[in-house]
């Protein structure tokens, strides 16, 4: 998964021969999990037509501020369209747009969306050599840049007067990297490591049967998401569950027991600054586990189970300047409790569940937590969906590492 996923972006596609690029470009964007809506300037239709993109980016095109077909039809509103997408990108800007962008000028439906857009502007110059030199183009760049706009530069190559030099519009795959870079470095979480547990753990009774609990590893597998969204490169340590991420900054590693678990959690402790334990892990094991399946015999069947080793409490024994998160699940004197844990375990925040709450504990979508600082700090919240609270639990995370 690309850091774009989920993203809305517009783009904005001007009269330039590079305008056959764009479609390719609206692919790669759907293809990396973004939302794509296209404006383009009437002449732009000339280069490449609006049916390609529609039918790419499974959204109407818009090109003029109504439906000169249809009398009926409502106007397409550049405010709507500005304030609905987190980035503009305008591939190609010809050297006309930019000038009309640089000085104001508004007289078509895609530059009146640039002067209502909220988000970060990207703008791909495209256009033949001696006009990418011109002074009052470099005088459109030195402006947009200077008001916000970031320029995605040109390259160099045989351009359509056949002339070869600078003024050809950076390709697609570019594009998209170079706007994924750009909102990588912005990220708050950009530059940290962050390992996080997930799901439960199956302790084995016999090669056949285990003892194991109800989770289903989604506030985990949410809150790895939602991290790597911010920037973070994850190690999630995931027990059995069913779920799945495929996202560039994230790396799964499968466990099963309790043992497991430990080990591969403290093989990538040293190297992360932050750990987020929220996986249900089993407090007990089976002492001895058969070789063979246990058969039905009698009518009873006792066990002999000994402690796991407590992976949350024995991180908080080595952590140096590691922000350290537990997880507390409490039926009875559930703030109390959590507080004891978390001095108990050495934690720098732990977020607290009640099994009592609607809305929370395993394998539902919500969950209703109160998360609790070491410096007694209490912030309930209300039911929320999984991936809100990973943002609300890492915006503390987040404040305590820029503190």
């Amino acid at each position: 998964m690309s850091i774009l996923s989920g993203k809305n972006i517009l783009l904005g596609i001007t009269a330039g021969i590079a305008a056959y690029k764009s479609a390719f470009l609206v692919r790669l964007l759907v293809k990396n999990g973004a939302n794509v809506k296209v404006v383009m300037t009437p002449s732009a239709k000339e280069f490449v037509t609006p049916l390609t993109l529609s039918t790419l980016s499974k959204n109407e095109v818009h090109s003029s501020f109504t439906n000169e077909d249809d009398d009926n039809a409502q106007w397409n509103n550049h405010v709507e369209l500005g304030l609905w997408a987190d980035l503009f990108v305008i591939a190609p800007a010809t050297a006309n747009t930019l000038s009309k962008m640089a000085n104001g000028v508004c007289d078509n439906l895609l530059l009146a969306v640039y002067l209502s857009a909220k988000c970060p502007v990207y703008y791909a110059p495209a256009m033949d050599l001696d006009m990418y030199k011109h002074p009052t183009t470099l005088s459109s760049f030195s402006k947009l840049n200077e008001f916000g706009n970031i320029q995605i530069e040109a390259t160099s190559g045989e351009l359509a007067s056949g002339l070869i030099g600078k003024g050809r519009m950076a390709e697609p795959e570019e594009i998209v990297k170079f706007i994924e870079s750009d909102i990588l470095k912005n990220l708050p979480l950009k530059g940290k490591k962050i390992l996080i547990t997930a799901g439960p753990t199956f302790e084995a009774i016999d090669p056949v049967r285990f003892i194991g609990n109800h989770s289903s590893g989604k506030m985990g597998y949410a809150i790895a998401e939602a991290a790597a969204s911010l920037g973070a490169e994850v190690i999630l340590v995931s027990g059995p569950v069913s779920l799945q991420i495929e996202h560039s900054l994230v790396k799964i590693i499968k466990v099963t027991s309790a043992d497991e678990m430990y080990q591969s959690v403290h093989n990538h402790f040293s190297e992360c600054q932050i750990a987020i334990l929220t996986a249900a892990v089993a407090d007990f094991t089976p002492a001895n586990v058969a070789e063979q399946k246990i058969k039905k015999k009698d009518d009873s069947l006792t066990l002999e189970l000994k402690k796991t080793k407590d992976i949350l409490a024995s991180l908080g024994k080595i952590k140096n300047k590691q922000v350290l998160v537990g997880f507390a699940l409490e039926t009875e004197n559930e703030i109390e409790n959590a507080k004891t844990k978390l001095l108990r375990k050495n934690l720098d925040l732990i977020v607290l569940n009640s099994l009592n709450d609607k809305g929370a504990g395993f394998k539902t979508d919500t969950n209703k937590v109160t998360i609790i600082t070491k410096d007694n700090k209490i912030e309930p919240y209300p039911v929320k969906t999984k991936r809100e609270v990973a943002f609300d639990i890492l915006q503390h995370i987040i404040k305590q590492i820029h503190a």
